[in-house]
């Protein structure tokens, strides 16, 4: 009779931790170091405003539901190489303010109700540019095929809420509103 009980303590030991590993496996943090951030800030019949950073972090924690990323400045490429020097001296002032980080929660967000079709969610975060700090909500598609997590989404935001200032002469050549799209690929990092 011992012996039985032995036997069935070391079954519930051994279920114990493989649901504790699978728990432990779900927790684990997903991770882009490549992703993609495109903002457009055109006016017709003007030259494109328009850049592109291939080289954004982000990183989502499913197990808090919390998303964080950050995007270079000077990663931003232009088309025009004048508009591109213009963008990090003159308005962003990169060497002051190298950085846009991102840090929200995407809301009703379970890992597990995750397949290949398209969810749509909601993020609520802060956007700070400049050291100014705008609240915003974007919706989001998150998809996972196979240990791939992959976001996407657009928001906007005007220059004036990072206190950027377009001088007078390029004002109308310049939206008053930017468009910004970002593409995330986000894989479990196997370091934890």
């Amino acid at each position: 009779m011992k012996n039985i009980y032995h036997h069935c303590y070391v079954i519930l030991l051994l279920a114990f931790f493989m649901l504790y590993g699978q728990l432990l496996n779900g927790q684990k943090r997903y991770l882009d170091k490549k992703g993609t951030i495109v903002f457009e800030a055109s006016e017709e019949f003007f030259e494109e405003v328009k850049a592109k950073s291939e080289s954004v972090t982000a990183i989502l924690d499913p197990a808090k539901n919390e998303i964080a990323s950050l995007a270079l400045i000077r990663g931003f490429r232009f088309k025009n190489s004048l508009m591109q020097e213009h963008f990090n001296e003159n308005y962003i002032e990169s060497d002051l303010y190298p950085k846009a980080i991102f840090r929200g929660e995407i809301l009703d967000f379970d890992i597990n109700e995750l397949g290949s079709t398209g969810k749509e969610y909601t993020i609520k975060g802060v956007l700070e540019i400049r050291e100014r700090k705008k609240t915003i909500e974007p919706i989001v598609q998150i998809q996972k095929i196979d240990n791939v997590i992959s976001l996407q989404g657009r928001f906007e935001v005007r220059p004036k809420d990072f206190d950027i200032q377009i001088p007078k002469i390029v004002e109308n050549k310049i939206a008053k509103v930017v468009n910004v799209r970002f593409d995330f690929k986000l894989a479990a990092n196997e370091n934890e």
